[in-house]
């Protein structure tokens, strides 16, 4: 061990932490995960999923990228959402921005990064398709803001039409489908007030927001 040393000694301090209150912890969560919710967020090391909802291990399964984004194509992400829905039964998926957002940022910027260009190329194709919305908006994090907020609105749509969710409608199985933003300045979540039940909710939603 001749590096991170003392992430092995906060791993040991964690694990007797837990175990001392809750000494059953370990063994149990061993022999299956029963998570209810799929969190669907960011990469950015500032956004624990767990934490921030105040659920500990074996409660929240998890996939996160840069800019949380749901692709038809990553079959990364559609994996988790399948395994979340057609095997554990997760009830709520959760699409989690946050403000702030470096790869928003980049994208609403039309920085020149490299290989991540192509990745927030679908932000950019956002922000296109609300462009009057944000040009709109003369403050820059404000403006920053919204397309955070937009981009989780529309990330919640692809996880909507994706096969798997509307498979799961079809049979009648119990699922919605949320979109938050999360503050690092503050701690807390906001509800963007998109939570979408079934099929015909997520066409009406969408869209009425399209018009």
């Amino acid at each position: 061990m001749r590096r991170l040393k003392s992430l092995f000694d906060n791993n040991r301090r964690w694990a007797e932490k837990i175990k001392q209150s809750h000494p059953e912890f370990f063994q149990e969560l061993s022999k299956q995960q029963s998570p209810k919710y799929l969190w669907i967020g960011c990469s950015d090391s500032r956004v624990p999923a767990n934490e921030i909802v105040g659920l500990l291990p074996g409660e929240l399964f998890v996939h996160r990228n840069v800019a949380n984004v749901v692709v038809h194509t990553d079959f990364n992400c559609l994996s988790v959402i399948e395994y979340a829905v057609d095997v554990l039964g997760v009830r709520d998926v959760i699409v989690c921005g946050h403000y702030g957002c470096g790869g928003v940022r980049a994208a609403l910027a039309n920085s020149q990064l490299g290989l991540i260009d192509n990745w927030l190329r679908h932000i950019r194709d956002i922000y296109k398709k609300h462009q009057a919305q944000l040009d709109a908006i003369k403050d820059d994090q404000m403006k920053l803001d919204r397309l955070c907020e937009l981009n989780v609105i529309e990330q919640v749509n692809n996880v909507c039409n994706t096969t798997i969710v509307q498979k799961a409608w079809s049979r009648g199985q119990e699922l919605s489908v949320h979109g938050w933003a999360y503050s690092i300045e503050d701690g807390l979540l906001k509800d963007l007030n998109v939570c979408i039940t079934n099929a015909d909710e997520a066409l009406a939603i969408f869209e009425k927001r399209a018009e």
